[in-house]
């Protein structure tokens, strides 16, 4: 049986999940200062993408995404491990891409991401999040 406290994290961490894909889809890129550790370790390469930190990352995904007029991230299969304070996890994404100007061509990207995630001052934070592609298309 999963304690409160179990509980409370794994819906916390979910949460975490949900305002990451909201911050991006969204474009509210600066929204993810709050939600990464100042050294967090992102890794979008496995898709093309840029590698480093939230500073790094965030103009990164400004510039890049402006390429699409529209996009979402859907999450499943949220597959976490706690360990007290710190937790591992795999998120599956499925993030359909409308390029901008090509109204109908839409780019379909499907990945995991591999999370590690810590609570700061009572807050949950991710620490890295590397991508893995399933297929892109």
């Amino acid at each position: 049986m999963l304690s409160v406290q179990e509980i409370s994290d794994r819906l916390e961490l979910q949460q975490l999940l949900t305002d990451y894909a909201t911050a991006v889809d969204r474009r509210q890129f600066d929204d993810l200062h709050d939600l990464f550790t100042v050294d967090a370790h992102i890794d979008y390469s496995a898709v093309g993408g840029a590698v480093g930190t939230p500073a790094e990352i965030v103009p990164w995904l400004r510039e890049n995404l402006a390429l699409f007029s529209a996009y979402y991230h859907l999450n499943a299969n949220i597959d976490l491990q706690l360990d007290g304070d710190e937790a591992t996890g795999t998120v599956m994404c499925f993030n359909p891409m409308v390029f901008a100007g090509e109204e109908g061509t839409v780019l379909t990207v499907g990945v995991w991401y591999h999370d590690s995630y810590r609570r700061i001052d009572g807050r949950w934070r991710i620490t890295r999040r590397v991508e893995e592609k399933c297929f892109l298309y």
